[in-house]
C-alpha cells in the first residue's frame, strides 16, 4: 500500500476511498484461540484494541488477550527483551534488531500494517484557530511561534502544547518530522506531558490555550455510537462487507486543518482535516503507518490475533475510528462536515 496524492490523484473532495484487500483467511473456530496471553500497545490506540479484543473475545470466548498500555518505545523495548510477543506501535523494527531476536531468542519477527493514522491537532471549542501550515506547526515545535497573537489572534496568552508522554508515538512523530536530530519537543515549547491521550483530550476541552497532540483515532464518534450498542450487534455490522468505512468525527473539540504548500501540489494553500479520505490520499500531511509486531510461534492464541487484525472484521474495527484501515475494500461514501451542516 502506497499513500499519496499519485494513488489517488484527482479525487473529489467529497469521496472516500479506503485502500488495499482483504487478507488473511479466517481463523477456524477452536484452532489455537484457547487461553490467555499479553498484547503490549501505544496508549495512542487504545480505543482500537480494547475494541478488537472485545470482538474476539466474544468471537473466541475461550481466549482472553491482556493489553498494557504505556510509550511506543517501552513497547519496543519489552518486545526486543522477550517480556512480550506481541505489539502495536508505529515504527517497524530494524535488520539488526530482527537479527538480534532471532540470534537471541530463537524468534522469527513477523509485522503487519494494519491502519494508516494521523496525528491530529486539536483545540478548544472557544478558540478561533481553524487551521495550520506544516510551516506554522513546525515553527511553533521549534519555539518560535510562542503566542496565539502571532498566528494573527486577539489572545496574547501562550500557547500550550499538550501530549501524551515524551516516548509516545506521537511525539516521537512529530519530533521527527520537524525538529533537528537530539533536539526534543519539550526543550523548545511550553508543552505539558500527561499519562494518556484521554488526559490530552479532556485538558483541550477545558483550556482555550491548549493545542492536544493527540491519535485521530481517538476522535472518530462512529466507534463511541458502537460501545453502546450490545456485542452481538454490533457484530451484524462488523460482519456486513456492504457497509462503508467512513467515520465522523468527534464536535466536543476543534480538529484543526492542516495545509502543506509545496512544489508538488502548486503550492496550494488549502488545508485538510484528518478524514480518511485525505488521510489515504497524503493532502492530510501529518499520516504514519500503524504496525503490529509478532514474535509468537502459529500455534499460538497471539499468532490468531495477529491474523484477526488484519482480516475483514478486525479491519472493520478500526475503520470506526476515523483512521485508515489497511485491509479493505474500496468503498465510496459522501463526506458531510458537521459544521457545515449547522450553518
Amino acid at each position: 500500500m502506497k499513500i499519496g496524492k499519485n494513488i489517488f490523484a484527482g479525487i473529489m473532495l467529497s469521496v472516500l476511498t479506503a485502500l488495499g484487500a482483504v487478507s488473511c483467511g479466517e481463523i477456524k473456530r477452536g484452532e489455537y484461540v484457547k487461553g490467555s496471553d499479553t498484547v503490549f500497545c501505544d496508549d495512542g490506540f487504545r480505543t482500537i484494541l480494547d475494541e478488537e479484543i472485545g470482538v474476539f473475545e466474544y468471537t473466541y470466548p475461550e481466549s482472553s488477550i491482556i493489553p498494557f498500555y504505556m510509550s511506543e518505545d517501552a513497547c519496543i523495548d519489552s518486545l526486543l527483551s522477550d517480556r512480550v510477543q506481541s505489539i502495536i506501535v508505529t515504527k517497524e523494527l530494524t535488520p539488526d534488531q530482527i537479527k538480534y531476536m532471532k540470534a537471541k531468542f530463537k524468534r522469527v519477527v513477523r509485522t503487519n500494517c494494519i491502519a494508516v493514522d494521523a496525528v491530529a491537532l486539536i483545540v478548544n471549542k472557544e478558540n478561533p484557530v481553524s487551521s495550520l501550515s506544516m510551516q506554522e506547526i513546525g515553527e511553533i515545535l521549534n519555539g518560535r511561534i510562542t503566542r496565539w497573537s502571532q498566528l494573527a489572534v486577539a489572545d496574547t496568552a501562550a500557547i500550550k502544547l499538550v501530549f501524551d508522554n515524551a516516548g509516545s508515538s506521537t511525539v516521537s512523530f512529530l519530533r521527527d518530522k520537524f525538529l533537528a536530530k537530539g533536539e526534543s519537543i519539550s526543550e523548545k515549547t511550553n508543552s505539558f506531558a500527561q499519562q494518556t491521550n484521554a488526559q490530552v483530550f479532556d485538558i483541550v476541552k477545558k483550556d482555550k490555550d491548549a493545542i492536544g497532540i493527540i491519535s485521530v483515532s481517538w476522535l472518530g464518534d462512529d466507534l463511541s455510537a458502537a460501545k453502546k450498542v450490545p456485542m452481538d450487534k454490533r457484530m451484524e455490522d462488523y460482519s456486513n462487507e456492504n457497509d462503508t468505512i467512513a467515520a465522523q468525527l468527534t464536535d466536543e473539540v476543534n480538529i484543526l486543518k492542516v495545509s502543506n504548500p509545496n512544489e508538488d501540489n502548486d503550492f496550494s494553500p488549502v488545508a485538510y482535516k484528518p478524514y480518511q479520505a485525505y488521510i489515504a490520499t497524503g493532502e492530510y500531511p501529518l499520516y504514519r503507518k500503524v504496525y503490529m509486531i509478532s514474535t509468537a510461534s502459529n500455534s499460538s492464541l497471539l499468532h490468531s490475533f495477529y491474523v484477526f487484525m488484519t482480516g475483514f472484521v478486525g479491519q472493520k474495527v478500526i475503520s470506526k475510528t476515523g483512521i485508515l484501515p489497511y485491509h479493505m475494500n474500496p468503498r465510496v461514501v459522501q463526506l458531510v462536515d458537521r459544521n457545515t451542516q449547522k450553518k
